[in-house]
Formats: C-alpha cells, structure tokens, sequence
C-alpha cells in the first residue's frame, strides 16, 4: 500500500514539475510579445516624429527658397537707385546722325546695324547710333571717359567680356567717369566697385526694358 501511495505521490510530483515549466514558458513567451509590441510602438512613434520632423524642415525650406525668390523678383522690380529714366523712346531706323538729349544716348533712332555686344570691349569710341541699337536688343552699353581709373576700366572690362548682351567703350564727351546705359534707363558712378554695377547689370541685362528681347548681338558693326 505505501508502496502505491509512494508511486502516486511521484506521478503528482512530475506532473506539477511539467505544469509549473508549462506556465513558465507561456509567461516568457507572453512577456517576449509584450516586449516586441512595446518595441513595435516605440518604432511607430520614432518613425512619425522623424517624418514629422523632416515634413517641417522641407516645408520651412520650402518656404524660405520661395521667400527667397520673392525677394529677389522685388529687388529686380526695383529701380537702382540714382538711376535717369526716360520712356517713351522712338526706335526708328535712320541712316544719319541723331541728336541725342542724353550723353551717352539711351535709347530713340538709331542705325540699322547693331553694335556687336557679345561682350565686346572696344578701345576706340564707337558710333551712338550703332550702341542704341544694340541697347534697343537688351544690351547694356558701359562707357567711361578720362577721370575713371586705370584699374576701374581694366576691371569693368573683365567684368563685360564675360557678360553677353554688354558692350564697353570710351566716352570723353560724359560727365561721369563711369556710365552704364540700358534702352531708357543710366546709372552714372564715380568706381566700378560701386554695388549698383553688379546691381544694373543684374536688373537690365536682357532686362523687362527690352523692346526686342533675345535678339542677336552678333553678326552687326564691330567698328
């Protein structure tokens, strides 16, 4: 009889000992899977807060380009200061010379033929009917006369050798040392390092004032 109540009593023992590793192993597996949805969330939320963040930035920098180009549209919509206008202009083609109310001329008749203004430096005056047709095709036309600096005229003359639509050329007959002429628009400055060069150049190079936009600035007089 003990002998029986001994088996028994080892039976039940084995059967709880593979109870107790049964619920065991279920409370590991249920931890692990609490643990994986916890690491699964914490993925979510990092993954919506880094989205979220690089949303915002491409957004703000998206914002900023447009401010950006806005501002420069307003700054190029904007006159330089100290600059003459005229308007009005007459854009006949005559074959003699014109009397110009303006030194150097900024646009009315003009010759036919176009100066060459592929960024061409000429070291000898050049005829104003000539120039005005080039201006008439966008060019902007810098001249100076014998008070402007050596080192300003070499440097102005780097500068419009690597801008098409420029042409430059010596003027006696101006009051100012430098002068940069559009079709109806003059800027007179004393140094080339004055900002409103890069400033006239930027705004009237095949500029709004253009009555011919995109036409040649080749292929004309490069007397």
């Amino acid at each position: 009889m003990a002998s029986a109540n001994s088996r028994n009593a080892g039976k039940n023992k084995g059967k709880n000992t593979s109870g107790f590793k049964a619920e065991a192993r279920r409370a590991r597996i249920a931890e692990q899977r609490r643990a994986e949805r916890a690491r699964e969330r914490r993925n979510r939320i990092m993954t919506i807060a880094a989205s979220t963040a690089i949303l915002a930035g491409l957004v703000g920098g998206g914002w900023y380009l447009i401010d950006a180009a806005n501002d420069k549209e307003q700054a190029k919509a904007a006159p330089v200061a100290g600059e003459k206008t005229w308007s009005k202009l007459s854009r006949n083609h005559v074959d003699k010379k014109v009397d110009y109310p303006m030194t150097p001329p900024a646009g009315g008749n003009h010759s036919p033929v176009w100066q060459n203004c592929n960024g061409n430096v000429y070291t000898r005056p050049i005829q104003n009917e000539n120039a005005v047709h080039s201006m008439e095709h966008g060019a902007v036309w810098v001249t100076y006369n014998d008070k402007a600096a050596d080192a300003d005229v070499k440097a102005l003359a780097a500068k419009v050798a690597k801008t098409p639509y420029t042409l430059m050329s010596p003027d006696l007959g101006q009051v100012s040392p430098i002068t940069l002429t559009a079709w109806g628009h003059q800027l007179n400055v004393t140094k080339q390092s004055d900002p409103r060069v890069a400033q006239f150049l930027d705004k009237y190079v095949q500029g709004a004032q253009t009555p011919e936009p995109g036409a040649a600035c080749t292929g004309g007089t490069s007397a």
